[in-house]
């Protein structure tokens, strides 16, 4: 065991964990977040998608070791209930969320995209969100809420 001091949406946590602990592990054990996810545990699903220093990664292979001083935000930390993130607004007015479990991926995804690329093309969009797994089946509703959302970040 050995000490880490977590920034995990701009608050400071200290934890007790293993060094090679998954990431996500600390962020829902020992921080207490509901999201991420635990989707495959293989990095091949999304579901555990946070921001690492404005990259997003996947948290169950990110050993907290490699963490460091970085800055990790997850998808409570983009936005709040009174100023929401344009992602986190569109989808609500596309009503993409049925069941919700894999919109941690999607959105922390998608809103690294939007920072780095204002009016990304169907094609931008496509290849960044590639590899994430719905199982609803509402990529449609994804892609127009990506859209919608650029739209507002104008």
């Amino acid at each position: 065991m050995a000490k880490f001091t977590l920034n995990v949406n701009g608050k400071s946590h200290d934890i007790d964990a293993d060094p090679d602990m998954p990431l996500l592990y600390a962020l829902r054990n020992d921080i207490g977040l509901n999201n991420p996810h635990f989707g495959c545990g293989l990095a091949q699903c999304g579901a555990c998608t946070v921001h690492l220093n404005g990259t997003p990664v996947r948290a169950c292979v990110t050993p907290v070791t490699s963490v460091g001083d970085g800055k990790v935000v997850t998808m409570a930390g983009l936005g709040t209930p009174e100023k929401p993130h344009p992602l986190q607004t569109a989808y609500v007015q596309e009503q993409v969320t049925q069941c919700g479990y894999c919109a941690n991926g999607w959105v922390m995804t998608a809103a690294a995209l939007l920072a780095n690329k204002k009016k990304p093309s169907d094609a931008e969009i496509k290849q960044a969100l590639e590899g994430l797994k719905c199982r609803c089946g509402t990529h449609m509703a994804i892609m127009r809420a990506v859209k919608r959302a650029a739209e507002m970040m104008g």
